[in-house]
């Protein structure tokens, strides 16, 4: 979830060593709660940016009462089987604002075609017809699901907010509930305790892209101390719709116990 106040120095700070013209704003929407779209609008439209949302993580999510997928011009979104709403396989879809976008974005995932004639370069990003009836039949469910989601979310809020710290959210947004996310100083040892009780957990990225070989030559001087010190920090905690109560009470109570056990 990009820090508007940090976007608007790094802008500033391209167009200041001319060597690059800033054409576009892509925030990711981290686990499930949307970024502050209300302040990057107005930083897109200030630097004349296009602005597309990352949503992959956040479908189901809201601003303001306004779903993710109306928050940006342009929105991205997965149903990989581990989303919110996922598909048995690989599938997406790419909201927009604007329906003339429909047949330039509808020849790109079908290698740049235009009928017969090949118009740009694309890519395969046909979803195929299987996937889109498995979505068809979780869609109906979807407002259910996200609504019992959002009820463990609040519970594990109430229970382990004194002991960890919680994914926080902007005033105004509600998480899509895809995954509940937190971080604890001494991470690795509650991850392997948490195991040794049969709680499944996941960290789903142990190493900033800034930290990756592929990305050496694009990483900030003074790196991004933020991401690293929550890199080591973050872990997951179970998140479905058809967790039981008890369920989620031996959860609170297993990371509560391990926490004080920590010291």
């Amino acid at each position: 979830n990009i820090d508007p106040a940090d976007l608007e120095r790094r802008i500033a700070s391209v167009r200041a060593e001319g060597k690059l013209q800033p054409r576009a704003v892509i925030p990711v929407d981290l686990f499930g709660s949307p970024a502050d779209y209300r302040a990057l609008a107005a930083i897109a439209d200030r630097e004349d940016l296009f602005l597309m949302a990352d949503g992959a993580q956040s479908f189901g999510g809201e601003l303001d009462g306004r779903e993710v997928g109306a928050l940006a011009p342009a929105t991205a979104t997965s149903f990989f089987p581990g989303k919110a709403l996922g598909a048995y396989g690989d599938a997406g879809a790419i909201f927009s604002r604007n329906s003339l976008d429909k047949g330039r974005w509808t020849s790109i995932r079908w290698h740049g075609t235009d009928e017969a004639r090949k118009e740009s370069v694309g890519f395969n990003g046909r979803m195929d017809s299987f996937q889109a009836a498995v979505l068809l039949e979780k869609l109906a469910i979807f407002d259910d699901e996200r609504a019992a989601r959002r009820r463990i979310a609040a519970e594990y809020d109430t229970r382990l907010s004194a002991v960890s710290r919680p994914q926080a959210h902007i005033a105004g947004a509600q998480s899509g509930c895809a995954y509940y996310s937190l971080c604890v100083p001494h991470r690795d040892r509650m991850v392997k305790q948490l195991k040794e009780l049969g709680i499944p957990t996941a960290i789903y990225y142990t190493t900033p892209l800034h930290l990756m070989p592929a990305f050496a030559d694009y990483a900030p001087v003074n790196g991004l101390p933020v991401t690293e010190k929550t890199a080591s920090e973050i872990f997951s905690l179970p998140m479905h719709p058809y967790l039981t109560p008890a369920q989620v009470e031996f959860i609170c109570e297993a990371v509560t116990e391990t926490a004080a056990a920590a010291g």
